[in-house]
């Protein structure tokens, strides 16, 4: 029995993936390509890419052409995994979006202060290795640095990076190494499907970065 079911974790996980992939590009129109994934060696894993020092296990590109691999078609995305049912479901930015990288710390206080202030917000990921990704309509990576200087800030103090064209972020249920599986901290709902200007967000966030960036020389003082 414990064998049946250790063989079934596998195929369950792979099954989830295969649906929100398909899901992603059915329902959001987002493009989507297969990563790496990860492989159990001597009661362990480790990466598909052999790498045993692998910074992202399970989770990056497994072709340096993975932008012309992506895809917006669910039956391509269905037949790509269905052929790796495991491998890790990844996003290009820059195309129908761009993402707002933050720690989950700045990230859930600027959540809280976005709720107040009931401003439009995207999908929002977290990621086992405690960051967390706001979706915006593209070109943010373009306009958040000077967005960023007129609030007062130097873009490079803040813990906030812009992922943009030439750039993907991994999706649930992705899981990356040992540490666990990305997760939604807002859902895409037909809500959120109209995405946000990186202009509308970028004020809560820098904030929120910064009083982050302030409470750790705190911490360290």
């Amino acid at each position: 029995m414990a064998v049946t079911e250790a063989a079934r974790i596998p195929q369950q996980r792979g099954e989830q993936l295969l649906d929100s992939a398909v899901r992603y590009a059915e329902e959001r129109h987002w493009d989507v390509f297969p990563g790496t994934w990860l492989e159990a060696v001597e009661g362990g894993q480790r990466c598909s890419c052999g790498d045993l020092r692998c910074p992202l296990p399970g989770a990056h590109a497994a072709r340096p052409d993975w932008a012309n691999q992506a895809t917006g078609s669910a039956t391509a995305a269905r037949r790509m995994w269905t052929k790796q049912p495991t491998a890790s479901i990844l996003l290009p930015t820059g195309r129908t979006f761009d993402a707002i990288e933050v720690s989950d710390s700045a990230g859930f206080l600027a959540l809280a202060r976005m709720e107040r202030m009931d401003l439009p917000l995207g999908p929002v990921t977290c990621t086992p290795d405690r960051r967390m990704l706001f979706f915006v309509l593209p070109g943010a990576a373009l306009k958040a640095p000077e967005l960023i200087r007129n609030l007062g800030w130097v873009p490079s103090s803040l813990d906030l990076v812009t992922r943009g064209e030439g750039h993907y972020v991994a999706a649930p249920p992705t899981r990356i190494g040992g540490q666990g599986a990305v997760q939604w901290a807002r859902r895409p709902t037909p809500a959120n499907r109209w995405l946000p200007d990186v202009e509308e967000l970028i004020s809560p966030l820098a904030y929120a970065c910064a009083r982050d960036a302030a409470s750790g020389r705190v911490r360290q003082g």
